[in-house]
């Protein structure tokens, strides 16, 4: 008989506790490549301008602020600022209906994330991470599962909103076509065809980016052992997607959103094609409508300038471009 994977949906792993320090923040600004004028995601000692002189000028608050993204890594990281074992990390208890999956045939599908609060600097004991799978799917190349995420203050306050996709190569339950959903990210507006991005951000990644970006906590092999990356066939170390992403997210707050971390509400995109650390990267973001609480919608694109490559589509962001620096 085929599996049941209507039991996956709605299904929730226990909470989990996560936590971070300034520490923290700075690796990870780091780790999706944090520049030298990057001061107010990299510096912990950065001040503000002066209250009255920000808003006769029009600039952003400078002082420093966690990279919005940041919570995308607590799932690897946890609550222990010690190294861990990447499968160790990806267990979870096991979901009804599913075949076991293998941790080295499951790549990143989609990842969003949704600020619903800005992030203190230190969390603090008490802090959770929830997971709901929310969606399930199968075809004849394997299995995708979407899981919505909640980051909770001790109070249970929600800070931020995630949906993740992962898609199980080779997995099979049912033997046949299956889909179920019921909730999920906004999804992007198509690229307008007729006319130049409104933003466009060009950036370089280092041979050593995926070192770097590793000791936010996620130490999958895959990003460092070449061995390892030539066995699944990516002809060596791969960076992580979740960097890949950090990158894409400074390019949207350092144009529209005027380099003021605090102006991305919103993220999302579809992982299309691997970066290798060393790679340049370029951001295009075109306006396509408002969004919510006086954002402006983005749709944009991360290309691979040194394979030509689309490396993130379907990308949805909301700015707040009133933020950007005159």
């Amino acid at each position: 008989m085929p599996a049941d994977l209507s039991q996956v949906v709605g299904f929730e792993l226990e909470p989990k506790p996560v936590s971070w320090n300034k520490r923290d923040l700075l690796t990870y600004a780091a780790g999706v490549g944090a520049k030298a004028d990057d001061l107010n995601i990299a510096y912990e000692l950065r001040t503000p301008f002066p209250v009255l002189l920000r808003i006769l000028i029009s600039f952003p608050d400078d002082s420093f602020a966690a990279l919005p993204t940041y919570p995308v890594v607590l799932p690897f990281k946890g609550d222990s600022q010690e190294l861990n074992l990447f499968a160790k990390t990806i267990m979870a208890k096991p979901i009804p209906s599913m075949p076991p999956l293998d941790p080295n045939r499951g790549v990143h599908g989609a990842q969003s994330i949704q600020i619903l609060k800005e992030l203190p600097l230190v969390s603090g004991p008490g802090w959770t991470w929830t997971t709901k799978y929310v969606g399930v799917a199968e075809n004849k190349s394997g299995i995708v599962l979407t899981a919505e995420n909640t980051l909770l203050d001790p109070s249970g306050v929600a800070y931020a909103k995630l949906y993740s996709s992962s898609f199980n190569l080779g997995a099979k339950a049912r033997g046949e076509a299956y889909s179920k959903y019921i909730a999920g990210p906004p999804q992007g507006k198509p690229i307008p065809k007729d006319r130049l991005a409104d933003y466009t951000f060009t950036d370089q990644t280092t041979t050593e980016q995926a070192l770097v970006f590793r000791l936010s906590g996620d130490y999958n092999p895959l990003h460092i052992d070449p061995a390892i990356g030539k066995k699944t066939g990516f002809g060596g170390v791969i960076l992580h997607g979740l960097s890949t992403f950090g990158f894409a997210a400074r390019a949207l707050i350092k144009t529209a959103g005027g380099g003021d971390p605090r102006s991305l509400k919103l993220f999302g995109v579809r992982f299309t094609s691997p970066v290798k650390p060393g790679d340049k990267l370029e951001t295009q973001a075109w306006e396509v409508g408002k969004g919510p609480g006086g954002t402006i919608e983005l749709a944009f694109q991360t290309k691979n300038l040194t394979t030509g490559k689309v490396v993130l589509g379907g990308g949805v962001a909301f700015v707040a471009k009133h933020a950007a620096k005159l």
